[in-house]
């Protein structure tokens, strides 16, 4: 029996309001600094050397073969360069494009698996954009967020039409582009609502032949694209960009993962972080309990059949990363958002106690502490350098946060305007963090002058290098036309001593007066200094050697120094 709508929500109109309002957050936020190292330069640092190089099979990095990705975000990028030309505008847009259509297809989704509920198509894509860590790496130019789109598009085609028969065509598009974007994880994400398809789907269950034999020759075609790209790039990158692509990149982070190993209840501990802002609404737990309560029609199997396997999977798998499981996050959006539309057609408002306080309470804290912090970093007892660099935006971040944790105060009591208001108040906030960041902290992440700095030495035919682990962060900001070699960890000395007019870039993480005697260029990177010194001079400070100081106009370019330095004595230290 379908549920009424009077007093949670009403059927989406054409143009539902979490479109602008997600879309004018996300823009206002990814315009606001430079793409954020290491994950938005890795990604468009590959791209520009592909660019570059007029070479579009093979993805490389620093010169190097790059099996860790496969190219279709890449490709996209190129288009969007075809059209407007090099430049970081167009991967923006791209990423917000891409977030936009994740909540589209979540709101897809839910309605094809919860037609008699009109509430959960309504507020689940209000859920989704909410959550506080989806939303900062759908920002980020990088992969994820293109898999959540590959995902959704693969789930919506097997949730199927009006009468449930499954769009395998679709299916295998989607599998396809998920595929292309990010290798054989693809499958893992989508394994198992086909492979229980007749546990929640009538259609399935119906004709079992058909949805096993169709669905098999989907991911068929669909494993048949990646390898019409993955043979010739083999066969083009060379033996070892051929055996990392066919076997590491995928086996080797499933038993002993090269990259981000941990253990098996890793994403146990972390999956709070995934679940703020509603972890903190009481009305959310209560809602999550009603959303699992009976009756369980086909929606909810096919979250179970969905969300409970792939938690299980990716808790075995021995590689994990937070950001692997973004793409089930509207899986939660739609659980919590049929609780809630549940408990809403009852009619009853919820109770105060049950309202967003402990959010409320957190921002009011927020912006108490903030207004604190100038006063406290004046006084001395506050000597962090990251609190330093925010205390100068503090009051108004401060301002911010009492305005946003006063309106969920005055959060209305009915669960849909609530919920619609706590998405609002979250991306604000959200917004908000990126534009503080942006005026305070964004100098020690910013890698745009380094990077200028190293082109114009290549360009005047000066060799650079890179000491220790080399993330391909300078490549396109400074648009390199030539690699950076990579100096080891250890056992550096002699190559320094062999090419002493050559130039290195390393990190220290006190910065000291003998530093900014002999260092030719100097920034913040993070909570380290980033150094680009002749290759002899730091081979001789390595040994002890004394060696006369390089030109004061070489060190410091005001152009690039973010701080204003009297002398080495007073020269900032962390």
């Amino acid at each position: 029996m379908p549920l009424p709508l009077s007093h949670h929500a009403r059927r989406p109109s054409a143009t539902p309001l979490w479109i602008p309002a997600w879309t004018l957050a996300a823009l206002v936020a990814i315009f606001q600094t430079g793409p954020m190292p290491l994950y938005s330069t890795r990604t468009l640092g590959v791209a520009w050397e592909m660019w570059q190089a007029g070479q579009f099979l093979v993805p490389y990095a620093n010169g190097e073969p790059y099996s860790h990705k496969v190219p279709l975000l890449f490709w996209l990028i190129h288009a969007g360069w075809a059209v407007g030309g090099v430049g970081d505008v167009w991967p923006r847009l791209l990423e917000v494009g891409i977030g936009l259509g994740v909540l589209v297809l979540a709101a897809r989704l839910a309605r094809k698996l919860f037609r008699d509920d009109p509430g959960v198509e309504a507020l689940a894509p209000w859920i989704l954009a909410a959550f506080g860590y989806a939303f900062l790496f759908a920002l980020q130019i990088m992969y994820e967020m293109l898999l959540c789109l590959c995902v959704l598009g693969a789930l919506v085609a097997l949730a199927g039409d009006r009468e449930d028969r499954p769009r395998f065509g679709w299916f295998a598009f989607a599998v396809a582009a998920g595929l292309m974007t990010k290798g054989p994880v693809m499958l893992l994400h989508v394994a198992f609502p086909f492979l229980l398809g007749p546990f929640w789907s009538t259609w399935a269950s119906r004709h079992r032949a058909a949805w096993y034999g169709r669905g098999a020759l989907a991911l068929v075609a669909g494993m048949a694209v990646l390898l019409a790209w993955a043979i010739p790039a083999s066969l083009v990158g060379g033996e070892v960009y051929r055996h990392e692509l066919f076997f590491m990149q995928t086996a080797g982070r499933v038993v002993d993962s090269f990259d981000h190993a941990r253990p098996w209840w890793w994403y146990a501990q972390m999956l709070p972080a995934l679940l703020v802002p509603w972890l903190l609404w009481p009305r959310a737990w209560q809602a999550a309990a009603a959303g699992l309560s009976r009756p369980r029609g086909t929606g909810l199997r096919f979250i179970a059949c969905w969300l409970v396997p792939i938690a299980v999977a990716f808790s075995l798998v021995s590689g994990k990363q937070l950001y692997y499981l973004l793409p089930e996050a509207a899986g939660g959006a739609m659980l919590l958002a049929l609780g809630l539309s549940r408990i809403g057609a009852r009619g009853a408002p919820a109770p105060w106690w049950l309202g967003p306080w402990p959010l409320a309470l957190v921002l009011l804290a927020a912006a108490a502490a903030l207004a604190w912090l100038p006063g406290a970093v004046a006084s001395g007892r506050v000597t962090s350098v990251w609190y330093i660099d925010l205390a100068p935006a503090a009051p108004a971040f401060a301002l911010g946060c009492l305005g946003l944790g006063l309106a969920l105060l005055a959060c209305p009591r009915a669960d849909a305007a609530a919920t619609r208001r706590i998405a609002v108040v979250s991306m604000a906030g959200l917004a908000l963090v990126y534009v503080v960041f942006a005026h305070t902290l964004w100098p020690r992440f910013d890698l745009a002058p380094a990077a200028v700095r190293v082109a114009a030495m290549q360009a005047a035919g000066t060799q650079v290098v890179h000491h220790d682990i080399y993330h391909n962060q300078f490549q396109f900001l400074g648009r390199l036309e030539k690699p950076l070699e990579v100096l080891p960890l250890h056992g550096h000395e002699p190559w320094l001593d062999a090419h002493p007019d050559a130039r290195v870039i390393h990190y220290v993480e006190t910065l000291t007066a003998e530093d900014l005697a002999n260092a030719e260029y100097v920034q913040p990177f993070r909570s380290d200094w980033l150094l680009i010194e002749r290759a002899g001079t730091w081979a001789a400070r390595l040994r002890g050697a004394p060696q006369p100081p390089a030109q004061p106009a070489q060190r410091h370019p005001e152009a690039y120094w973010p701080f204003r330095v009297v002398d080495a004595a007073h020269a900032p230290a962390h």
